[in-house]
């Protein structure tokens, strides 16, 4: 296992580690813009962050515990992480989607000490809250009133604008999308340095592979900031000392847009929003100058390989691919070897260790599917599930249940998720190559593919296919035939769909589906197909 690498010089801004020192040489420097028009300096940022380190330890926060937030992408949400991440405790972000009961159950699963949340979520927030047992003096409302909440903005002109003491670098816990099951806390221990110490040991680590280097860079967040990937990224960049430009809801062209008057740099994306991004008139693609774009990161699901070659054709080779989990470990491949090497989801990371295993633990030889084991040389553990956290470890590794085999340069591919699996008269099908080429119909805008039961074969292979356009149901009916044609020109007979349905896909707003419940909703009977009037 590789040691953390000293920290180089090229990932200081101006001398400067991180977002505290740069807010101390360069206050005035911009730090966040946001979609109404707002801005805030390095140093009206770091004001804001110490007085809320102190009020978070005003309301009993303790080194280990854990403040949950339920904010929009949002200066707020930023401040909140900064200002946890500097009083040992843990960040737990939370979706605004999620019902009350859902949103309960992650405040009393985490044991959170403190809610801060939005007005505009003050309905599920004050009830969750109550539901939680969570106590008064840790229920905190931004942006406006909340029943039962402290105004939290009132109480930070009472607090000291100096660095709270004993300062600790914090954690986030994230959960997972429950896409397999219900949420689990995803947690490492912390390690009791100060921030700028922990930052000096990681922020190389994860900059230097993706090509992100200090400077004045613009970083584009276009995707929920409660979801990992784009919550970890923004904070990365802020102690790059980039200007993060916030946009509360996705818009295809309003991305573009803000690409080119901001001369965005980066942004972290999922494939689905590719595939979005691909669907715009090419006229109107061309008419945005998107030359600044020197780093586009993607991850979170599968990218169908024609659709990655799409984006680099337009974009330049400026993709950058990783397969990883919260958990830790991971892989990562940039565009030219991914050309040289379609389809991979990259090699380890060079300070994680990777193997491809079978059910009974053995290592498998290149070229045959297993299921993925990783680590990066940091522990995790569920939270309050110690009984999940040891069934997914092999020795010092832990595996996510996805399936995928490694070719003989150490090039990882991903197959599907071992519960994803259909097995159709003895043989694996993976759903995820099938839902790739159903991708590129130019008709198809979604596409999830699940296996039935199937009294002669075990299982059969079904696509729920979502249109790109309304369409009078003559020609849906017409588009069914066409997609089955279409996959009997493209895939084998065994891996081709027995039941295509013309319906929209149930995905998450971080890209994801879950296919149990895609599986259980079709059983069901709850998914209707499209009729001629339905929107798509």
């Amino acid at each position: 296992m590789a040691n953390a690498s000293p920290v180089d010089p090229i990932y200081l801004c101006d001398g400067a580690l991180g977002f505290w020192q740069i807010a101390e040489r360069q206050p005035s420097r911009i730090a966040i813009m946001e979609c109404d028009g707002g801005c805030s300096t390095f140093g009206e940022l770091r004001d804001r962050v110490d007085r809320l380190s102190h009020a978070l330890r005003g309301c009993g926060v303790k080194t280990g515990e854990a403040v949950a937030v339920l904010l929009p992408n949002s200066s707020d949400w930023l401040a909140s992480a900064l200002a946890i991440s500097q009083i040992g405790a843990y960040l737990v972000p939370l979706n605004w989607h999620l019902t009350t009961e859902e949103l309960a159950y992650l405040l009393s699963n985490s044991k959170s000490r403190v809610l801060i949340a939005d007005h505009r979520f003050a309905s599920t927030a004050s009830q969750a809250a109550q539901q939680a047992a969570l106590p008064e003096q840790g229920r905190l409302a931004v942006a406006g009133d909340i029943p039962g909440f402290r105004d939290l903005q009132s109480l930070l002109p009472a607090q000291p604008d100096d660095p709270p003491g004993n300062r600790l670098a914090g954690g986030i816990m994230f959960y997972s999308s429950g896409t397999t099951g219900r949420p689990k806390g995803i947690r490492r221990p912390l390690k009791g340095l100060a921030p700028e110490v922990a930052l000096a040991r990681t922020l190389p680590l994860y900059s230097g592979m993706f090509g992100l280097r200090a400077g004045d860079g613009a970083h584009l967040v276009c995707t929920p900031l409660y979801h990992a990937a784009p919550g970890s990224r923004a904070i990365q960049m802020l102690h790059l000392g980039h200007r993060i430009v916030l946009l509360e809801k996705w818009d295809s062209e309003r991305v573009l847009a803000l690409i080119e008057s901001e001369r965005i740099d980066s942004v972290q994306l999922v494939p689905i929003l590719f595939h979005r991004l691909l669907q715009l008139p090419q006229s109107l693609r061309q008419r945005y100058d998107l030359s600044s774009l020197r780093t586009v990161i993607h991850a979170a699901a599968p990218c169908p390989p024609e659709t990655k070659r799409r984006m680099i054709d337009w974009l330049g080779p400026v993709l950058h691919e990783y397969y990883a989990c919260s958990e830790g470990g991971g892989t990562y491949v940039g565009s030219d070897d991914w050309l040289r090497h379609p389809g991979t989801v990259g090699r380890r990371y060079p300070f994680s260790k990777l193997a491809i295993l079978d059910e009974d633990g053995t290592e498998l030889p290149a070229g045959e599917p297993g299921l993925i084991y990783m680590n990066d040389g940091f522990d995790f553990e569920y939270f309050n599930d110690p009984q999940k956290t040891r069934s997914v470890k092999r020795g010092d590794m832990f595996t996510a249940g996805d399936y995928g085999y490694l070719d003989e340069e150490g090039w990882l591919y991903l197959c599907d998720r071992r519960t994803d699996l259909i097995l159709s008269g003895g043989v694996n099908i993976y759903p995820a190559e099938i839902e790739a080429v159903l991708m590129q119909h130019p008709a198809v805008s979604d596409a999830v593919v699940v296996g039935l039961p199937d009294p002669e074969w075990g299982q059969s292979v079904c696509a729920l296919v979502q249109p790109h356009e309304a369409a009078p149901a003559p020609a849906l009916e017409a588009l069914r035939a066409e997609l089955m044609a279409y996959c009997e020109r493209h895939l084998a007979s065994f891996k081709r769909p027995k039941h295509v349905l013309l319906a929209p896909v149930p995905r998450t707003d971080a890209g994801k589906v879950g296919r149990a419940a895609v599986r259980q909703a079709l059983l069901a009977g709850e998914l209707r197909p499209l009729a001629s009037a339905d929107p798509v």
